[in-house]
């Protein structure tokens, strides 16, 4: 089992959603059945790549120990790194900070 903390990278509006419901679900979840996750080595290359333009931003970090939902490191080939990726929504108790980035 992976034990460092893994990041998520979320709009403020889908954070306060989630606060709401008790569980936060990222839109790809429907799309692709996970939610985009990276280790703290990863979180500025995706911040370039993905969020250059983008304000509003929150960095949440996830302690993987909690997760009630399976946790696979999966390879992106785009970038040819393995990523973790949580299949299923991300229950709030594994959410140990969040960051305003």
């Amino acid at each position: 089992m992976y034990t460092e903390p893994i990041y998520h990278i979320t709009g403020s509006a889908q954070w306060e959603l989630a606060k709401e419901k008790g569980y936060y679900e990222a839109d790809s979840i429907a799309k692709e059945g996970f939610i985009h996750c990276s280790t703290a080595q990863q979180v500025a290359g995706v911040l370039e790549r993905y969020y250059a333009d983008t304000s509003g931003l929150i960095k949440l970090t996830i302690n993987p120990k909690k997760l009630i939902h399976p946790l696979k490191f999966e390879l992106a080939s785009s970038v040819n790194e393995y990523f973790p990726h949580i299949y299923g929504t991300l229950n709030l108790s594994a959410v140990e900070n969040i960051e305003f980035i």
